[in-house]
């Protein structure tokens, strides 16, 4: 292109060597070379880390970060070191005592000449365990073991150890006197340590005063073993554990699916409900119902509420039946005190009342027993507002009948049962309202 440019400005072209089919193959075989020797980047490698180890003259990494003229910045500010002309200040190898130590041992290390040689100023750590101490008569009184089998000589060989090396129970366990005192574990020295400061305290009243620790071997005993069980485990047993869990989240996708259709079902059948309900309200439905309710009444008595309420109670599918959400992974106990998407807004309003009415927390702290307690009490809650509506209905049904046999036979009355007199203004008000 150039070359044709400066034919047409009549300018001098340069003496350039004219391509051949000798030098096009020479340069083609010299790249060639090249890519073939060129080191090449392992499969997974990222290419910025394969930058850092190698280059094109396979030159090994630098041992040290460099910073040159070429990288950002331009290299050092400055390329020489700026000395002072100040004196430097000597250094000392001197001895030091650390105050926690009783034996009197000395330590050196460097130090400048024109500091300050006082205390240590790591001394500031030493910090001091308090280990309670006893005497002969409060161990014969109080510390006195025959269960455990802990004598006195053991005990105290225990609270040594406890001193010397600052209840590091791995370490007392390790320079525990076998030979004189017998194998003692772990678990066992924590067992008759907190078991000893637990009965000083309680002896010397400060129990108020001091938090007495609790400690539990067996459970430690048993956490150990589960935690060697798990470290011991197989590749086999792994694999079978992965496969089990993964079987698990399977099952519990499909129970959450079910569910989803089970409320997408229960949400068409109400939605089914409401549209018979609209369409039974036209004038011509209405004859129909009534012409076929007259035909049914001399075929067989009409069921009340009443007995639908009790044949409920006596299969046991009244009240609310909680969600149960054992083996579905982990979960919030708070859960289980949530309302089933079954539950209608009727019942779910009647609910409401009935805490509002009986002045109950609607939201208790979710214990294990609360949540059991909390959920049969709104079930037997969902329960007597059921009872209720079905006594209400009863004494509707006793009012209109008595009405009935009155205009039938005039004259004559029908009496009410006086255990159900007191509640029928109520309930009437209530259907009325």
């Amino acid at each position: 292109m150039s070359a044709d440019v400066r034919d047409i400005l009549d300018m001098e072209r340069a003496n350039t060597p004219e391509v051949t089919k000798d030098s096009f193959l020479a340069t083609k075989k010299r790249n060639f070379e090249r890519t073939k020797h060129a080191s090449r980047r392992p499969e997974g490698m990222h290419r910025e880390v394969f930058a850092l180890l190698y280059t094109d003259k396979k030159d090994a990494p630098p041992l040290l970060p460099t910073d040159t003229a070429l990288g950002i910045g331009g290299g050092y500010k400055q390329t020489k070191a700026r000395l002072g002309m100040k004196k430097v200040r000597k250094w000392e190898w001197a001895p030091f005592a650390n105050p926690a130590r009783t034996d009197a041992a000395a330590f050196h290390h460097w130090k400048r000449v024109s500091d300050d040689s006082g205390e240590y100023p790591f001394a500031m750590f030493n910090v001091q365990l308090e280990i309670p101490s006893y005497t002969m008569t409060e161990y014969n009184a109080h510390l006195r073991n025959n269960i455990t089998n802990w004598s006195k000589v053991q005990t105290d060989h225990l609270f040594d150890l406890a001193r010397r090396f600052d209840l590091r129970f791995i370490v007392m366990a390790d320079r525990w006197n076998r030979q004189q005192h017998g194998d003692k574990t772990v678990e066992d020295l924590k067992e008759r340590y907190y078991e000893v400061v637990a009965l000083l305290a309680k002896a010397k009243n400060q129990t108020i005063e001091k938090r007495v620790y609790s400690y539990d071997p067996e459970h430690e005993r048993r956490r150990k073993e589960q935690l060697e069980k798990l470290f011991k485990r197989t590749t086999l047993q792994v694999e079978e554990e992965q496969i089990l869990i993964n079987e698990m989240k399977k099952i519990e996708a499909r129970k959450k699916e079910r569910e989803r259709k089970t409320q997408d079902l229960q949400k068409l059948i109400s939605q089914a409900d409401q549209q018979n309900e609209h369409a039974s309200s036209t004038p011509s439905t209405r004859k129909y119902e009534k012409k076929l309710h007259k035909k049914k009444v001399h075929h067989q008595p009409r069921p009340s509420k009443v007995d639908s309420v009790v044949n409920a109670i006596e299969i046991g599918s009244s009240g609310i039946k909680f969600a149960d959400l054992r083996g579905s992974g982990v979960s919030l106990r708070s859960q289980k005190m949530k309302l089933p998407a079954n539950i209608g807004q009727r019942k779910v309003k009647a609910l409401e009342q009935a805490i509002q009415e009986f002045k109950v927390d609607p939201a208790p702290p979710p214990t294990e027993d609360i949540c059991t307690s909390f959920n049969e009490l709104r079930s037997d809650m969902v329960l007597l507002c059921e009872l209720r509506t079905a006594l209400s209905t009863c004494i509707y049904e006793m009012e209109s009948l008595k009405h009935q046999y009155e205009a039938a036979c005039p004259g004559k009355t029908l009496n009410i049962p006086p255990s159900m007199a007191p509640l029928k203004t109520e309930t009437l008000d209530n259907t009325t309202n």
